[in-house]
């Protein structure tokens, strides 16, 4: 298949991360350092490429832009210092924006869940976490084993512990959302 370039995507990205897509040359290194690339299904060096081609569809429905831990490892091993990571992160907002109907069904609810539990406490708190989501996704007990077992053996706690600077993580949270 024959791709155009396209730069509108590039050009909504570019004003919207701070990052020059098209200074990509496809080296790689940002998918070979990418701890999750096996589990993505297009490669951090790929989804630079299909913004320059400006393939929209493709990457807000990719599951890629939701397994992005967003560890940075790419951001640090690219030569022209684009954050790779960034716009991956520009790319899974405009993704909630537009309902866009992601690879993996639940994983935008996951997400909000997550960013959900570090507001409120500050950091991630297992249990909190897979209780919201397993509330709002209604699949609440498919692996209630799972939990009693980590519970038994301590591996997670009832009650979440919370950081001394969690009203500084609203405050913060409150201000990105503005």
């Amino acid at each position: 298949m024959i791709h155009t370039l396209t730069p509108d995507l590039e050009r909504e990205v570019e004003r919207r991360s701070g990052q020059k897509p098209r200074n990509c040359y496809q080296c790689g290194k940002c998918s070979t350092g990418c701890l999750f690339s096996f589990a993505m299904d297009v490669l951090p060096h790929q989804v630079i490429k299909l913004v320059q081609y400006g393939q929209k569809e493709r990457l807000l429905s990719s599951a890629t832009i939701w397994i992005c831990a967003s560890c940075e490892t790419c951001t640090v091993r690219c030569p022209n210092q684009i954050e790779v990571a960034r716009v991956i992160d520009t790319l899974r907002q405009m993704a909630l924006e537009e309902k866009a109907t992601p690879a993996v069904r639940n994983i935008p609810l996951f997400h909000k869940c997550f960013l959900g539990n570090i507001a409120a406490t500050g950091r991630i708190s297992e249990p909190v976490l897979m209780g919201s989501y397993k509330t709002f996704s209604g699949d609440l007990f498919s692996d209630i084993g799972l939990a009693l077992n980590m519970l038994a053996k301590g591996k997670i706690k009832i009650i979440p512990p919370v950081i001394k600077g969690r009203r500084e993580v609203r405050r913060i949270f409150r201000e990105a959302l503005r």
